[in-house]
């Protein structure tokens, strides 16, 4: 008995675990939605493929399941591309279906036809096109094995005849995922060991391949008398319930952060390949684990490189380790840590002006979302707030753009995890730059009654690149934004639309917008020349910075200057 290649297709992705399938329909994908209809995965339609991307790998990354998207011939599978860049950056398990003109018409130019092998091998795990019906089962199963085994995105390319085929499957190709326990073997595990019982002051820089891994990391601490730090990619997985902790390091890091792992004498690098050389310390030892062996030095050179899961590789190491006596290292680390929250937060709450700055109204989001919120940011500003001054917890987590660096993803990427959890508070902390880059998919969020709550950071620019402008010695170009009132563009979308810009009444906003049944956008406007002030000074930027002040008064500027001033040093 024969089958329609498009239900072979579906029927794998549905055994793969396949829930949600996000997308545009439309001709050569035609038969595949239709196919799907009859199967249990839901098509979630969207407004632009590339939002789609980026819902897939929300749900992906929160369920670590296998997600979908697909799209049709030419533009509409083209259209994933940034999102695919960013799902599979981010290790996020997707499969595109990527449908394609007639076979017999690849190669002679035929209108919509896009050499998707050659735009998408870059960029994936996974990336090839289904020849003959008979190859279909067999190259899905393949490519879904490819997406949960590399930790990536996949790239099927299916011809539109082809999915229109028939073939007979007697015998269905199936998905197998297991996911080992890796460590390193006992001679290696004793050399680290006796590096850090060697070591004085200590301290642990873990990533995002901590994950998992907490009360094992807590216990090596707590045995070494090591300060934590951690990744912005790891703050859901070692800031809560973390005595140790000292945030982070890097641009939008903090200075006991920067201090602890720059001065230790003896560094645990864990499942972090954290890109920003000059952060690492110049002369400490340095024992690194990672689950991937191309990670090990690449960044900075290391005394010991291990390949190990890290959960299972601190379980192994802490029996080996011996108790240091002195905590004076690491608790004057954390001190530092405290009072840098504390200051920063007085200074954010202090303020007597009416105007809202970006960090409170992201502490004042963060004292009423709820105790397991999904939270997104968009990158640039929100991104960074997102991770200095939301809290942590066992429960909540947190998804930006920290590697690919794109915008417009929190919204979208919020859409998916609303999709996939609908129980939860999903809070999606955008940008104005941001959110009107990807503003058609909030009807998504109407359509789909997906009730994302998403909160305007509206200063009125491009607050990153103005900064970055800034710190070049540059006068800002081309970063201002002509924006709308987002609460009422919300409305004519028919969601729930306020827009705030006075402190006083921000609580009471934040409060009413977060209890919205529906999908719901506050549009704050927050102050416009807030700086993100970096651990330590350089030169560098603080001669750009000068420069500019100088420019800016030259200018004419003198009131953006002292606005500046007031909102980051009085």
């Amino acid at each position: 008995m024969s089958t329609k290649v498009a239900k072979v297709i579906i029927d794998t992705l549905q055994s793969a675990g396949v829930k949600h399938c996000y997308g545009i329909v439309g001709d050569t994908l035609n038969m595949l939605v239709h196919a799907m209809s009859e199967s249990e995965i839901e098509w979630v339609h969207m407004r632009h493929e590339e939002a789609g991307a980026f819902a897939a790998q929300g749900e992906a990354l929160a369920t670590d399941t296998l997600t979908a998207v697909a799209g049709s011939c030419g533009p509409g599978s083209l259209h994933f591309i940034n999102g695919v860049m960013e799902a599979n950056r981010n290790r996020a398990p997707v499969i595109v279906i990527a449908t394609q003109i007639p076979r017999d018409e690849l190669g002679f130019d035929f209108p919509q036809e896009v050499d998707f092998k050659a735009i998408y091998s870059s960029c994936t795990v996974y990336c090839d096109m289904i020849l003959t019906p008979e190859q279909a089962g067999r190259k899905t199963a393949a490519a879904c094995q490819a997406a949960l085994g590399k930790r990536g995105v996949a790239v099927l390319i299916v011809p539109v005849d082809i999915s229109h085929a028939e073939v007979k499957e007697d015998h269905p190709f199936s998905v197998h995922h297991h996911v080992p326990m890796v460590r390193p073997n006992d001679a290696d595990l004793s050399l680290a060991a006796e590096i850090l019982n060697s070591g004085e002051r200590i301290a642990i820089y873990g990533g995002s391949g901590c994950r998992g891994a907490h009360a094992e990391i807590l216990a090596v601490a707590d045995l070494l008398k090591a300060p934590i730090a951690h990744t912005s990619r790891a703050k859901d997985a070692l800031e809560y319930d973390n005595p140790f902790d000292v945030g982070m390091t890097g641009v939008i890091g903090n200075p006991a952060g920067y201090r602890a792992v720059r001065e230790c004498d003896t560094l645990l690098l864990l499942g972090a390949d954290f890109a920003w050389r000059q952060y690492y310390p110049d002369h400490a030892r340095i024992v690194q684990i990672d689950i991937d062996p191309t990670h090990l030095g690449r960044r900075h050179p290391v005394t010991l490189g291990l390949v190990g899961d890290i959960k299972a590789t601190m379980a192994a190491l802490l029996p080996l380790l011996a108790e240091k006596s002195d905590p004076t290292w690491r608790d004057q680390s954390v001190k530092r840590y405290q009072d840098v929250i504390v200051k920063e937060k007085e200074k954010a709450m202090g303020s007597e002006r009416e105007s809202i700055s970006g960090i409170y109204l992201t502490e004042v989001i963060d004292r009423h979302a709820a105790a397991d919120a999904m939270i997104t940011a968009d990158d640039g500003t929100p991104t960074v707030w997102a991770h200095r001054y939301f809290t942590a917890t066992r429960d909540r987590r947190f998804f930006a753009s920290m590697l690919h660096g794109t915008m417009a993803a929190a919204m979208p990427t919020a859409l998916g995890l609303q999709k996939c959890l609908p129980g939860r508070q999903v809070i999606s902390l955008s940008g104005d730059g941001g959110l009107s880059m990807l503003f058609g998919d909030l009807l998504t969020a109407v359509q789909e009654n997906l009730p994302i709550k998403v909160v305007v950071f509206n200063n009125g620019k491009l607050g990153f690149i103005d900064i970055e402008q800034k710190s070049e010695g540059l006068l800002p170009l081309h970063t201002n934004l002509r924006n709308p009132d987002f609460g009422k563009v919300a409305q004519a979308m028919g969601l729930w639309g306020h827009s705030v810009s006075k402190k006083s009444e921000l609580d009471e906003a934040v409060a009413t917008w977060l209890a919205q049944p529906g999908p719901a956008v506050l549009d704050v406007n927050v102050e416009s020349m807030t700086l993100v002030m970096p651990p330590n000074i350089e030169f560098g930027p603080a001669y750009g910075m000068a420069l500019y002040s100088a420019r800016a008064v030259l200018h004419g500027q003198g009131q953006d200057l002292l606005e500046m001033v007031q909102q980051n040093f009085l």
